[in-house]
């Protein structure tokens, strides 16, 4: 039945992925009452779970060799120190799974770094954090966060998708945990998506880094969603002409297959897989070989049509710009976890691919998890609530979300929203227009979303619009469905735009922003670039000091 139900917890975890867990496992065991909302099912949500993840889960002598590898990947862009806390606490953390999953063994000893199966993964995750005493919501995607007078952040508000009607949830403390984008590419696991958690915290006043490191790619089956890329590397490709691409690597590869990808269809044949990994394919990657099975296809023997689908964020590097070890997100109050926040101190300007992400997923929810507990027990509700009064603040939080466009009737305001949505996909994806970019094509871009977020973001008399969030009521779930849509979309549109004023900002070639124009790496971009605001995107290109770019510091790297 439809109606409105108001919670409170000492920790409001928004998202149900990889890091949402980790961060609500954290905090509970940290003593803090936790309630976890989720967009979808926690335990089936984000890419993790349709995925075989691998962790970067290194003794501590490996770990310098790695650091300069990823730092030259990543083109001089990364933080040693927090590249070294990372990796220390997954050493620390991942042991905690030996007594749920069954790792590899090799020499008599767990492999923890190889593949684990995702849907296994976050099925222990989801039992993990209910054994803790974590209150799971599934089905409650949060629309927007409240804030109490003196700014900092009080809680969150949302829908509730199965019963109808609207929830609010006051909290001490919230940590974001909603995951990347891919700009709706129909990369596997990524369709719930949508950049929801970037908009709230942007319209508290969060701010963005690396958001113009978002034009990974990852091949599949042209007719498939299945992005495990592994078999693709044994493949031999023809493009439109029959003729055969010569490549070595995926690092030349990719853009040679994309530029033939522009020019007409590109087909391969796993002909070069050798016979032992042949066998263990099944084992290793079953998905891999469904969608082709079904289609009567031999990948070894039969060549089929590839593609590339975007992967945005989601393994590419951006996402709120972290201001503290303990993953704060500039905001009193409100931290982040996993793929919402900013990879580029551990990756660079290099996609973070399975192990540095998933071990950012475990890492940033640890930190971000006893932070939030720690700030829940200082601040409990009452006394947050006092402290909000004396700063001239309401007992109530309001709600800092802007209100999302829904014009004319329901079916009118789906066909709106709906092309908006393939508008922002377009121009985020396209192969021509996001992996090859230019200054002329990243402004061209960027002046059709700025038009679209006059048309998602509603006048400041509110115009015709449904609310979102505490405020909204409660309506049929249909009702709530639109608007949630609604919110997505407006979300699609926000982030597309950070991403093209930092790339356009980032005139040379680094990493995986690459730009036909000024084709170069220019040493005055060691530097980050953030990005924030709405209405009007403002951005910032602060340099690195020669400290932080040489310099170890033994002290910070401990701190885990």
């Amino acid at each position: 039945m439809a109606g409105h139900t108001d919670l409170t917890a000492g920790v409001l975890v928004i998202g149900g992925g990889l890091a949402a867990s980790w961060a609500a496992l954290t905090a509970a065991q940290q003593g803090a009452d936790v309630i976890l909302v989720d967009k979808g099912y926690c335990g089936t949500s984000g890419v993790t779970a349709t995925a075989g993840v691998g962790h970067w889960y290194l003794p501590p002598e490996a770990r310098e060799a790695e650091i300069a590898a990823r730092t030259s990947a990543g083109g001089g862009l990364t933080d040693p120190d927090w590249m070294h806390r990372t990796m220390e606490v997954a050493w620390q953390r991942l042991p905690e799974l030996d007594r749920y999953y069954p790792w590899p063994v090799r020499d008599g000893q767990p492999v923890r770094n190889t593949s684990v199966r995702g849907p296994e993964y976050m099925r222990v995750m989801r039992a993990r954090i209910r054994r803790a005493g974590v209150t799971v919501l599934d089905f409650h995607p949060a629309t927007e966060l409240l804030l109490d007078g003196d700014g900092s952040v009080a809680g969150a508000s949302g829908i509730r998708l199965q019963a109808g009607g609207t929830w609010t949830c006051r909290a001490s403390a919230v940590i974001l945990a909603t995951g990347g984008t891919a700009f709706l590419s129909r990369l596997l696991g990524a369709n719930n998506n949508t950049a929801d958690g970037h908009l709230m915290a942007a319209e508290a006043g969060a701010r963005f880094s690396g958001m113009e490191f978002s034009c990974f790619y990852t091949l599949a089956a042209a007719h498939s969603t299945m992005t495990r890329s592994f078999p693709f590397m044994y493949g031999t490709y023809r493009d439109c002409d029959g003729s055969e691409l010569a490549f070595e690597g995926p690092r030349t590869g990719l853009p040679m297959i994309a530029k033939a990808l522009i020019r007409g269809p590109v087909t391969v044949v796993l002909d070069r897989m050798p016979q032992p990994t042949r066998d263990r394919l099944p084992h290793v990657q079953p998905n891999f070989l469904l969608p082709l099975l079904r289609k009567g296809i031999d990948p070894f023997n039969d060549p089929f049509p590839v593609t590339l689908r975007g992967e945005g964020t989601i393994r590419g590097t951006g996402g709120i710009a972290l201001t503290g070890p303990d993953c704060e997100a500039g905001v009193d109050g409100l931290y982040a976890a996993g793929d919402v926040a900013s990879r580029q101190p551990i990756v660079g300007a290099a996609s973070g691919g399975g192990q540095p992400n998933s071990a950012w997923c475990v890492a940033s929810g640890t930190w971000s998890g006893r932070a939030a507990a720690h700030r829940a027990a200082q601040r409990p509700l009452a006394a947050a609530v006092a402290a909000a009064a004396a700063a001239g603040g309401s007992p109530s939080p309001r709600p800092v979300g802007h209100r999302t466009r829904v014009v004319g009737s329901a079916i009118a305001a789906e066909a709106d929203t709906e092309e908006i949505r393939r508008a922002v996909s377009r121009e985020l994806n396209d192969l021509d227009k996001n992996m090859f970019r230019s200054g002329d094509g990243l402004r061209r871009s960027l002046a059709l979303l700025d038009d679209l977020w006059t048309q998602v973001r509603p006048p400041d008399d509110g115009g015709a619009g449904v609310g979102v969030g505490a405020g909204a009521g409660g309506g049929r779930e249909e009702a709530g469905r639109d608007a949630l849509r609604a919110r997505e979309t407006a979300a699609l549109v926000a982030a597309g735009r950070w991403v093209l004023n930092s790339a356009i900002v980032r005139q040379e070639s680094r990493g995986m922003h690459q730009r036909s124009d000024t084709p170069a790496r220019d040493p005055q971009f060691t530097a980050t670039v953030r990005a924030w605001g709405l209405d009007t995107v403002l951005t910032a290109v602060e340099p690195k000091t020669e400290r932080q770019a040489r310099e170890l510091c033994p002290a910070t790297r401990a701190a885990s």
